[in-house]
């Protein structure tokens, strides 16, 4: 695992590369649902998380968005925030930040060498090893609760909620964006089974804010806060939103809650952030009203008008236009099918997409083909990856009833000839936009913002 032997033959991770190499190296453990490892971990560490105070949040889509608006607004309002989140975008230390920064690369190091016999201790019991997420959530709650101290952590779900591994916290409020078909392997392949998921981290007496929209999934959410005892706060019922007007830089939006109204100007673009940001201030206005929290109007309104966030709905590129947009499932490619030509104004659309094996293709295929007028297929430099011609023959079952007539398909495996040809076919008037795995989009944004220490992954 690349850590070197000292005396007294203890284990110890001498730099940032063998820390992050170690914690990559537990992927081979999978991702493992439970939650006895990161129990046993936190117990040997005195349990840590219960220093501090969580908004949890949860859903399909949308998760990360929405702890951007919840980081940036809390800031605003002059709190010290910590905000764990996942996948990253650019480098592995972008997963735990605390106001806005990464963890220092130090920290990560010590951190991880405190954890390090724990993890091999467990990993010889009859529990086994634990997961990469699982190190990374430890070292996570280590990083707020020893080191840095914030007064709320934003605690974004890995996967699904019951069995996720964030689910060791209780939270202050919680937050369940939207329900879709993702993950259906590890999650339940109906809406109401993903959102028996989802919903399992609705904890007792806390307070739950909701934008899911199916009957099914609002029921199952319904029952269990019922059960657990919790005020559900349902998005069309306690509370709405409404896009006003929007260009291809901002949109402003009226949000109606039961406290108060308030018009709201986003830099995110398209109605599902609308949505995501009713969400939001929903969550605030219940820290503002039951939990003493002093939010100002002002830093309000700054706090969602300055939320940026890499990799959803965001051009990189001026001359030609490329917009790059992390949509890899069904919900995702309905919502940008629907936001492009609302925001954009383009005479061609050309596309590049990659996919990871295990997506919803066909599904997000027969939303997003309606709109494309050069398809250029690709794949992601990462393991789990779709096959370019398995991804190519769903898009010639589809092309008769859902293409455009004249739809030019490109198959290129290697995305950076993917992406020199999406750059030089794409014109003055036309649009380029790059979509599918967050694996795939940070590597296209790191070559086009030439950034050089992009990492990535899970």
């Amino acid at each position: 695992m690349g850590a070197h032997t000292e005396e007294g033959n203890k284990q110890s991770l001498q730099d940032y590369n063998e820390a992050v190499e170690w914690i990559n190296g537990l992927i081979a453990f999978g991702i493992r649902p439970g939650l006895e490892r990161i129990e046993l971990m936190m117990e040997r560490l005195g349990n840590p998380q219960r220093k501090l105070k969580f908004i949890h949040v949860a859903g399909t889509n949308g998760k990360g968005s929405s702890c951007a608006f919840l980081t940036s607004t809390l800031m605003k309002a002059g709190f010290d925030i910590g905000t764990f989140t996942s996948p990253y975008i650019t480098k592995f230390t972008n997963r735990f930040q605390f106001n806005g920064q990464d963890i220092p690369e130090a920290t990560l190091v010590s951190l991880s060498n405190r954890i390090l016999p724990l993890v091999e201790e467990i990993a010889d019991s009859e529990l086994g090893s634990p997961t990469m997420f699982e190190v990374s959530t430890a070292i996570a709650i280590l990083y707020f609760a020893e080191e840095c101290y914030p007064d709320v952590v934003v605690w974004e779900t890995g996967l699904g909620g019951r069995m996720d591994v964030t689910n060791i916290v209780t939270p202050i409020v919680s937050l369940i964006t939207n329900i879709g078909m993702d993950h259906t392997d590890v999650l339940g392949d109906t809406i109401e089974q993903i959102a028996r998921e989802k919903a399992g981290i609705i904890k007792p007496g806390v307070p739950v804010v909701s934008c899911v929209e199916q009957p099914e999934a609002i029921e199952v959410l319904r029952r269990t806060a019922q059960e657990q005892r919790s005020t559900l706060y349902l998005l069309g019922e306690q509370f709405t939103c409404e896009r006003l007007e929007g260009d291809d830089h901002e949109q402003s939006m009226n949000f109606h809650g039961p406290f108060r109204e308030l018009v709201l100007r986003l830099s995110l673009l398209g109605e599902h952030q609308c949505k995501n940001a009713a969400g939001v201030m929903m969550v605030l206005e219940v820290l503002r009203q039951y939990m003493a929290f002093v939010l100002e109007d002002e830093a309000i309104l700054s706090g969602f008008h300055s939320t940026a966030w890499a990799g959803r709905m965001e051009q990189v590129n001026s001359e030609p236009r490329i917009v790059l947009d992390g949509a890899h499932n069904p919900e995702g490619a309905q919502m940008l099918a629907r936001s492009i030509p609302d925001i954009y104004k383009y005479r061609k659309l050309n596309l590049m997409m990659g996919m990871l094996a295990n997506k919803h293709h066909r599904g997000y295929l027969e939303h997003i083909l309606p709109i494309v007028d050069t398809l250029i297929l690709t794949e992601p430099d990462f393991r789990k990856k779709m096959d370019v011609e398995a991804l190519h023959s769903i898009v010639e079952q589809l092309k008769v009833t859902k293409a455009k007539e004249n739809l030019e398909i490109i198959v290129e495996r290697d995305w950076k000839k993917a992406l020199e040809l999406l750059m030089s076919r794409t014109e003055r008037e036309d649009l380029g936009v790059v979509t599918g795995t967050l694996y795939m989009i940070s590597d296209v944004r790191a070559t086009l913002l030439h950034h050089t220490d992009s990492e990535k992954g899970w």
